[in-house]
């Protein structure tokens, strides 16, 4: 039976007994329905609803008067929660980490370079002599940041060239498949454009990809980008040298 609320002007005497004078309710037991009268914001209302709703017919009329400071004499509408299976994800599972192609311990058995000028963290895409996706954690920790610049740490952008450079070793050098004797040398870099300041906290990520490969002179060149996040922060030509290990 759909709930109906009349004004106190309406209410029969028999009705005016069983008012509340407090923000309660009196429930008037009938055959099929319940009657609910009620005094709130100073005015008394009265609701008419079926036995087995008749508890929160209350607390929602009681609700939407209370909200509106007294004035209101429609049912408020039911809170809705969120179903059991829609529960918010956990932040530590919300960001997946890069994948660990190559970590540290493997980087470190490819390239010459240690602190504090190893520069690339992790490889986390890699096809040798074709393309490296490669990832150097900027952490206030790195040595040159008490410099560069102690109010503001900033990365300078050669070191941001310099891993790029080393991220482009990684690729040419090839362990994998034997190891190798070659010794490989940044030769030049062209175009370059530095796009937006890299600081502690970031996380560069370096993508290069071979262009061309002159196998008799020993030069290869390749296209690289540095991004944070997905903004480009640094890109250019780089030529890389390679010499032959065996000569020395």
């Amino acid at each position: 039976m759909a709930a109906a609320v009349v004004g106190a002007g309406t209410m029969s005497p028999a009705m005016e007994a069983l008012s509340c004078t407090s923000l309660s309710w009196s429930v008037a037991p009938a055959s099929k329905a319940s009657l609910f009268v009620g005094n709130v914001g100073g005015k008394k209302l009265v609701a008419l609803r079926s036995r087995n709703s008749a508890a929160r017919v209350a607390r929602r009329t009681l609700k939407g008067v209370k909200a509106s400071g007294g004035n209101s004499t429609n049912t408020a509408a039911p809170v809705e929660t969120p179903a059991s299976g829609e529960a918010e994800i956990p932040i530590e599972k919300r960001y997946p980490a890069f994948p660990a192609v190559l970590d540290i311990n493997q980087i470190m058995d490819i390239l010459p370079h240690r602190f504090p000028f190893l520069l690339v963290d992790r490889v986390i895409e890699y096809n040798p002599g074709e393309s490296v996706v490669a990832i150097k954690n900027v952490t206030i920790n790195d040595n040159f940041f008490p410099g560069h610049f102690p109010q503001r740490p900033i990365m300078p952008g050669v070191l941001m060239l310099e891993a790029m450079a080393q991220a482009a070793g990684i690729m040419m050098l090839q362990p994998e498949v034997g190891g190798s004797k070659e010794s490989f040398f940044f030769a030049g870099v062209d175009k370059v454009r530095f796009r937006k300041p890299v600081i502690a906290g970031d996380t560069l990520l370096m993508k290069m990809k071979l262009t061309k490969l002159n196998k008799r002179f020993g030069v290869a060149k390749m296209d690289g980008q540095a991004y944070v996040g997905g903004d480009l922060v640094c890109e250019g030509e780089f030529m890389m040298a390679l010499e032959d290990g065996d000569k020395y």
